[in-house]
C-alpha cells in the first residue's frame, strides 16, 4: 500500500508500479489539501476575475472568457478535444506509473481538483484498470496533453481501458473499478491534462531497464576479460583513487569482485607478453562508470519530477493566489532522457567492441569466430554483425531530443521540450542493448569452454551456468536467434542483477 501524501514517491514505489498491481490510499493530510484547493477555486470564481483554464479558454484562446453556465462543459471539452494521440498504446506498466504520479501530483493541493475525482483516479489504480493511452502526440509542453487526455477520458466514462487483459470501453472500465463517471468541475479537466507524468513515466521505465542492462553489461564485460585471458590490473583500486568519480570507483569494485578467484587469471599472471588489453576491456571502469553516473543523475532528476506539481495554473490556498507559470515544461525530463539514451548507446558500443575482439583470434587467442572447425562452421560471425546493427541503431536514436523544438498553439506555446518521444525511444534502445549484451554473454561463455579445464571465478562460473541454461555450447553451427532472445529475457527480467546488485542505490539513489 502506497499512502499518497505521507512521504515522497521513491524508486522502490516506482519499481513496484512498473512491476505489477499496486494499491494506493490518500492520506488524511492529502485529503485536507485537496479539499482546501478545490474550495479556493470555487471561492475565487465568485469574484468574477479571469482565471486561466477555469473561466477562460486554453492556450492561444486564454483571452476568451467563458460564461458561468459553460464552465463544466469547458472541462469536458478539453478532455475530448485534446484526446488526439496516435500510435501504439503505452504499456500497462507505464500507464500504471502515470496514474500513480498523477495522483501524487494532484494530492499536493495546488491543482484545484475535487476529492471525488481523486478518489476515482485512486480506484483505477486499486482495480488495476489501465486507460488505453496512445504513445505519440505529446511535445512535452504544456505537459503531456494528448496522452493525459486519453487517460482522463476513462474517468468521464469515455475512451478505452485495459481490464484484466481485455480492452473495454471507458464506461465498462469504470464499472469494473466500482466508480461512477466523474462530473468535471472548474479546473479539473485542465488539472488532469496538464503535467509531465507521461514523459516522466516513460523516462523512469527507461531508467530501470538501463539499470538492469548496466548490471548485465558489467557481468558480460568481466566474463569477456577472462574469456580472452585479459588482465585485472586495470581494476586496481589505486588507479581509481586518483580519479574518484563515484561511478568509476563503483564499476572497478564490481569488476574486481567478479573476477576474484579466477583460475584463468592465475594461469597467465607470469609469462604473458601482452602489456595492455584493448580499451574495450581495459577502460571498462571509466566508460561504464561514466554511464553509471549519468544514470544516477537522471534518477535524481526524475525522482524530483515524480514528486513535482507540474500543471498550470497553480492554486495556493493559504493566500488564495492562482499563479500561471511553466512547471509543465518537461525540459528536466528531456535532459534526463537524453542522458539515459547516451548511456545506453555507449554501453552497447563497448559491448559490441568486446564481441568483435572475442571472435578475432589475433586478439582473443581463441579459435576464429569461437567455433570448432572454422570454415565449415561460421560460429559467432553473424551474431557480431547483429550486435553491430543494434549498436548503430542505438547510436542513431541517441541524438538528443531536448535540442529540438517546434512552436505550437499558434505560437503561444513557442518552445517545447520534446521530452515524451525522447523518453519513449528508451524502450526500443534498451531492448537493442539487452540483445547486444546477450550476444556478448553467449560469446564469452563460449570462450570459457575453450579455456577448460581452467575455470573462472566462482561468481563468473555461476553466471556462465545461467547463460548455459538458455544457450547450450556450440559444437557446430545451429540457429542463433532463439538462444539470443532467451538470454536477453534473463537480462530484461533482472536475473543477472544479483551479480551487480544495487547499482543506483550504491550511487545514492535509493
Amino acid at each position: 500500500m502506497i499512502r499518497i501524501g505521507e512521504r515522497p514517491i521513491d524508486l522502490n514505489n516506482i519499481r513496484a508500479a512498473l512491476a505489477g498491481h499496486i494499491t494506493v490510499e490518500l492520506s488524511s493530510k492529502a485529503r485536507g489539501l485537496i479539499s482546501r484547493s478545490a474550495e479556493t477555486v470555487a471561492r475565487l470564481l465568485q469574484t468574477g476575475d479571469a482565471i486561466y483554464g477555469v473561466n477562460t479558454g486554453f492556450g492561444k484562446l486564454a483571452k476568451t472568457r467563458i460564461a458561468a453556465k459553460d464552465l463544466n462543459a469547458l472541462q469536458i471539452n478539453i478532455v475530448r478535444s485534446h484526446s488526439a494521440g496516435v500510435g501504439a498504446p503505452l504499456s500497462g506498466a507505464v500507464v500504471r506509473l502515470i496514474l500513480l504520479m498523477k495522483l501524487n501530483a494532484l494530492a499536493q493541493g495546488a491543482s484545484g481538483i475535487s476529492l471525488a475525482a481523486m478518489e476515482a483516479l485512486a480506484a483505477l489504480i486499486n482495480s488495476d484498470v489501465l486507460p488505453v493511452i496512445p504513445g505519440q502526440g505529446s511535445v512535452g509542453a504544456s505537459g503531456d496533453l494528448a496522452p493525459l487526455a486519453h487517460m482522463s477520458l476513462v474517468l468521464i466514462g469515455e475512451g478505452e481501458a485495459w481490464v484484466k487483459g481485455q480492452r473495454v470501453s471507458g464506461a465498462r472500465a469504470l464499472e469494473a473499478a466500482g466508480v461512477k463517471p466523474v462530473v468535471l468541475g472548474p479546473k479539473e479537466g485542465l488539472a488532469l491534462l496538464n503535467g509531465t507524468q507521461v514523459s516522466t513515466a516513460l523516462a523512469l521505465a527507461g531508467l530501470m531497464a538501463a539499470e538492469r542492462n548496466a548490471e548485465a553489461a558489467v557481468l558480460a564485460g568481466a566474463m569477456s576479460v577472462d574469456a580472452v585471458m585479459g588482465s585485472d590490473t586495470p581494476f586496481d583500486p589505486r588507479i581509481h583513487a586518483l580519479r574518484p568519480h563515484p561511478g568509476q570507483q563503483l564499476a572497478a569494485s564490481h569488476y574486481r569482485r567478479l573476477l576474484s578467484g579466477s583460475q584463468i587469471r592465475a594461469s597467465h599472471l607470469e609469462g604473458d607478453d601482452r602489456v595492455q588489453d584493448p580499451y574495450s576491456f581495459r577502460c571498462q571502469p571509466q566508460v561504464m562508470g561514466a554511464c553509471f553516473d549519468l544514470l544516477a543523475n537522471a534518477a535524481r532528476t526524475l525522482t524530483i519530477e515524480a514528486n513535482a506539481v507540474s500543471d498550470n495554473p497553480l492554486v495556493f490556498a493559504e493566500d488564495g493566489a492562482v499563479l500561471s507559470g511553466g512547471n509543465f515544461h518537461a525540459e528536466p525530463v528531456a535532459f534526463a532522457a537524453d542522458m539515459i539514451a547516451m548511456a545506453v548507446a555507449e554501453m552497447g558500443s563497448l559491448c559490441e567492441r568486446r564481441i568483435a575482439a572475442l571472435i578475432d583470434s589475433s586478439i582473443s587467442l581463441l579459435p576464429p569466430f569461437l567455433i570448432r572447425n572454422p570454415g565449415l562452421n561460421s560460429g559467432f560471425m553473424i551474431p557480431q554483425c547483429t550486435a553491430a546493427a543494434l549498436m548503430s541503431e542505438n547510436k542513431q536514436m541517441s541524438h538528443p531530443a531536448s535540442v529540438d523544438s517546434a512552436p505550437t498553439s499558434a505560437n503561444q506555446e513557442d518552445h517545447v521540450s520534446m521530452a515524451t518521444h525522447g523518453a519513449r525511444r528508451l524502450t526500443p534502445m534498451n531492448a537493442n542493448l539487452a540483445r547486444i549484451i546477450a550476444i556478448e554473454l553467449m560469446a564469452s561463455a563460449e570462450g570459457f569452454e575453450f579455456r577448460r579445464p581452467l575455470v573462472s571465478s566462482p561468481l563468473l562460473e555461476e553466471a556462465h551456468a545461467l547463460v548455459r541454461s538458455k544457450a547450450a555450447t556450440r559444437e557446430e553451427d545451429r540457429e542463433f536467434s532463439t538462444d539470443m532472445e532467451a538470454v536477453a529475457g534473463l537480462i530484461e527480467t533482472g536475473t543477472f542483477a544479483r551479480f551487480v546488485p544495487g547499482l543506483l542505490g550504491d550511487l545514492g539513489c535509493a
